[in-house]
């Protein structure tokens, strides 16, 4: 009955904007709140540490731990390089987090000296010093409430080494001296149950970074809990999904539960036990209005540090650019949007390369139409990442391409957006690309996703195909083009063209204010086009051809032909042409006629007297051409 009352309260809540307090919990109950991938959303530390509060006024125990991506995702983390965040877990109190892969992003001696910052370290089992044979970090921590021990054990994706900068990972030598286990994640994780449970722990909680859907099947929560025994729960995180409970059967059969909260805070996990039962939940983060006082007070302190720089604005934006569908749901990783070519223009246009590139799981955050802010580029590009040049061949390109929609239709935060660049994707046929043991790419082994590949000519302003002997600029950053970041081991040994220490945020607002004039302009309101998805069968288009609001033609094209334009129906006293050039089709298109008012037409014609003096001048002229036509041809003769 309690349960059921809670539910409509919740609905009521949704529905009215009543604020519902926690359920609260038994004397003897343990709770333990938990987030993951909250990406610098400050805000909703204030509510967790009111309900933490608020929850200890009726359980025995209460305590909070995070699945890892904290201290990257904002502004407000990339300006004090995470410390901001830090100071805010400090203050909420947590009994235990783990590394998520962006954890690294501001590269490991930072981390490093975050963790030193923290009052409670990380842990994680699987991230070892390959020489020394030894975790970095802890493995896992065990906590006691009252008379019950739990385990946590941390966890990340061994995608790390790729989604994160891998220069980090490998010595001068170019060889991995750091390792996530890739090969063998489960029998490391197994290792840190097995001596946890030799410790007394009485729970066993993986506090996992590893993700449920949209992953390396291999390295995903789902997996780990099928391959190892011991786990009681997982709270996870990387994928951003929202699940409340989702059991999963370990080794021996038993039932593991797996619980995620989102991201940015949309929900706060609640994982109670009670009986020696384990139950999880989701509350609804903006539902619960009660903040702490202190908190946000400290939130709003650091606000006011970096409001100056965010708010100084760059200039304006005339549309909407997105990293979501309509319906709000990501697409950024799988999908072209005018976000993503916004991007790859930048890169392109502002180094003068012949081709730019930007991967869609570095483009944290929307644009909205109106004034831009450089908080608004900032949280596009939070990484302080160095723009770069490299120069490629068509085929190390056409491997890059390759290697970027290996998942589709699944996400890959390796998934490219292109500048300068037209290609085809063929859907219906199976990635045959090869990656080695840390997911970098070896080969395409088989058939080709994509196909079809032109590149911009700059100075016929044409595209072409790909020549694949040929060398291309590349521009992008140096995550990708010097670390080869995403896996793309064919970018090793490329020739540096340029790395003049830009930063990518600095690259956006050189782009707005120098190359676009300030304005953000209509030539962005949807994607261009210029990743075409396909079946296997050329996509056709129909042009369609209007004079005075009539049809005049209609021409089938094949996607990327040009299209063969009709004559222009002529009006007395006007001069033509098309509003269109008809060039490089990747869409149904309509192209008018326009038609101007002729700068001669009305004007009075020569007086009879002048025609006179014309007519004498042709005559003239027709004599003294005779003579010398007839001079010509005597003196050929001779």
């Amino acid at each position: 009955m309690k349960k059921h009352f809670f539910a409509v309260l919740l609905a009521a809540s949704v529905l009215f904007g009543i604020s519902v307090p926690v359920q609260a919990a038994e004397p003897d109950d343990i709770v333990i709140l938990y987030e993951n991938d909250v990406h610098c959303a400050v805000d909703g530390y204030a509510k967790l540490a009111a309900m933490k509060s608020e929850l200890s006024q009726t359980a025995g125990y209460v305590g909070v731990v995070s699945a890892g991506d904290y201290v990257q995702g904002s502004s407000l983390g990339a300006i004090s390089q995470g410390e901001y965040i830090v100071n805010l877990m400090n203050m909420v109190g947590y009994d235990a987090v783990t590394l998520g892969n962006h954890e690294f992003d501001y590269k490991l001696p930072r981390l490093l000296e975050l963790s030193e910052m923290m009052n409670t370290k990380p842990v994680c089992s699987n991230f070892q010093n390959v020489k020394e044979q030894k975790t970095v970090f802890e493995p896992y921590s065990i906590v006691s409430y009252g008379d019950t021990d739990i385990a946590y054990i941390g966890i990340t994706t061994p995608d790390t080494l790729t989604s994160s900068s891998p220069v980090q990972f490998r010595d001068e030598k170019d060889e991995y001296i750091y390792t996530f286990s890739g090969n063998n994640l489960s029998e490391t994780v197994q290792k840190s149950i097995d001596a946890a449970k030799s410790e007394g722990a009485d729970y066993i909680v993986a506090l996992s970074h590893l993700g449920t859907e949209d992953v390396f099947e291999q390295w995903s929560a789902q997996t780990l809990v099928k391959n190892t025994t011991g786990l009681d729960a997982v709270l996870d995180g990387h994928s951003h999904s929202v699940i409340e409970n989702m059991t999963v059967d370990d080794k021996n059969g038993d039932k593991v539960v797996i619980s995620s909260t989102g991201t940015k805070f949309a929900n706060i996990g609640k994982m109670t036990i009670a009986d020696g039962e384990i139950s999880t939940e989701l509350i609804e983060t903006e539902s619960y209005e009660k903040t702490d006082e202190a908190v946000s007070k400290y939130i709003k302190e650091i606000n006011e540090e970096y409001s100056k720089l965010g708010e100084r604005k760059i200039g304006e934006s005339k549309v909407n650019l997105t990293t979501v569908d309509k319906d709000g749901n990501r697409i950024i990783r799988n999908t072209e949007t005018n976000m993503g070519d916004f991007c790859a223009d930048a890169f392109r246009i502002v180094t003068g390369a012949d081709i730019g590139v930007m991967n869609g799981g570095g483009i944290r955050a929307d644009m909205s139409q109106g004034d831009v802010t450089f908080n608004d580029i900032l949280n596009v590009f939070p990484w302080n990442n160095r723009v770069c040049v490299i120069e490629v061949t068509g085929q190390q390109f056409a491997d890059l391409l390759e290697l970027s929609v290996m998942l589709y239709p699944e996400e890959n935060g390796g998934f490219q957006h292109v500048s300068g660049v037209t290609f085809d994707l063929n859907k219906s046929v199976a990635s045959t690309v090869k990656l080695d043991e840390n997911a970098n790419f070896v080969s395409v082994e088989g058939e080709r996703r994509v196909s079809e590949i032109k590149i911009l000519n700059k100075e016929t302003g044409k595209y072409e195909p790909i020549d694949l002997t040929k060398t291309y600029t590349l521009a992008s950053h140096n995550f990708l083009l010097l670390e080869q970041g995403s896996g793309a081991s064919m970018l090793k040994d490329a020739k540096v063209v340029s790395d003049s220490g830009m930063l990518d945020v600095e690259l956006l607002e050189a782009y707005i204010t120098n190359h676009l004039g300030g304005v953000i302009g209509e030539e962005y309101a949807q994607s261009q086009n210029r990743i075409n998805i396909t079946d296997g069968k050329v996509a056709e288009y129909k042009v369609t051809y209007m004079a005075d609001d009539k049809v005049v033609a209609v021409v089938t094209v094949k996607h990327g032909e040009d299209a063969v334009a009709p004559e222009i129906p002529k009006k007395d006293g006007y001069t033509a042409k098309w509003d269109n050039d008809g060039k490089n089709i990747t869409a149904d298109i309509t192209i008018k006629a326009i038609y101007t008012a002729d700068s001669t037409k009305g004007k009075s014609s020569p007086k009879t007297s002048d025609n006179s003096n014309v007519l004498l001048y042709t005559v003239v002229m027709g004599i003294s051409l005779t003579g010398i036509t007839y001079g010509v041809r005597k003196k050929n003769n001779c």
